[in-house]
């Protein structure tokens, strides 16, 4: 659970002539954002000296190391697709528990080997993923305006970046307040106690969310993240980072984009490896790198895609 400070002090009314703000934990179905975290880890001049067309961000957590070298080793290692620079980095919060202290070393030594390792001081967990994702965006913002594009994608999957750069290049492409992905529109907001998404009526009390794409993985033109950074002030985090971000583009008043076919992003895999579906696709959820290693070494091999 997040345990990090909110902005919003709740102050008893009756007392607050008297007292100093008192801090109110946010509860288990808000976000505690600050905006004061700091990266620990950061590659501040990588954009500016590479000039890339396209950034790939990647959240994951200190641990998965396999994750982080397969995808080293596959769509992760296109640097120049039809003849555009791509730059890929890993995005971590801190590692806790036991053995978090040689974890962080080992993620230090990593970062010195590969260069490619973004990390802020906030705790690693699951109900952070809005935090993780607003660095993020502060990190884009801050350090990649030059690129024209950027995208978040998850460790677990698999991406066609020749796929994505072309759709990019495309001339129907917007080149500002462009956010596309796996849509979903008139999604009902979970009111199941037992839910992983469950939602309740006094934290968000309409019945469905405004549009938005997965968090499974969207590109976005690199204009729109210190637009939502500005405007996430006035909307009090969610913990389910996508619905986080849904409600910021509604607040900016920008309607997400719909890819070109429904057919680009994938959410999971064909239950047998079909190389027609991942040479056609952009994103498709995978279940670990070794399956990505597989179907990498496969899809490289010389011969028709179908």
């Amino acid at each position: 659970q997040n345990t990090e400070p909110h902005t919003e002090p709740h102050v008893d009314v009756h007392t607050a002539a008297h007292t100093k703000f008192q801090w109110e934990a946010p509860g288990p179905y808000h976000v505690a954002y600050p905006r004061n975290y700091i990266f620990t880890l950061d590659e501040p001049d990588a954009c500016r000296e590479e000039d890339p067309f396209l950034v790939l961000i990647v959240p994951v957590a200190a641990k998965n190391l396999l994750a982080r070298g397969a995808i080293r080793r596959t769509w992760g290692n296109e640097s120049l697709v039809l003849g555009k620079t791509v730059r890929l980095f890993f995005l971590l919060g801190l590692p806790s528990g036991k053995g978090s202290e040689r974890l962080q070393a080992d993620v230090e030594k990593e970062r010195e080997e590969h260069r490619d390792l973004l990390q802020s001081n906030f705790l690693d967990s699951y109900r952070n993923l809005t935090i993780k994702t607003m660095m993020m965006l502060e990190w884009v913002a801050s350090r990649c305006r030059n690129a024209s594009y950027a995208m978040k994608v998850d460790s677990d999957v698999f991406l066609n970046v020749q796929n994505l750069v072309k759709m990019l290049l495309d001339p129907k492409t917007p080149r500002q307040d462009y956010i596309t992905g796996m849509m979903t529109r008139h999604s009902v907001v979970v009111r199941n106690p037992n839910s992983k998404w469950y939602m309740p009526v006094d934290v968000y009390p309409d019945a469905t969310y405004p549009p938005y794409p997965l968090g499974m993985g969207y590109v976005f033109s690199t204009d729109l993240p210190q637009k939502l950074v500005d405007v996430s002030r006035r909307i009090r985090p969610l913990y389910i980072e996508d619905v986080h971000i849904a409600m910021c583009l509604k607040q900016l008043g920008i309607v997400p984009t719909d890819p070109p076919s429904r057919s680009l992003f994938k959410a999971y895999m064909p239950s047998r490896f079909n190389r027609c579906h991942y040479a056609a696709v952009i994103t498709t959820i995978l279940d670990g790198p070794a399956r990505l290693l597989q179907y990498w070494s496969d899809l490289q091999k010389p011969a028709p895609p179908c």
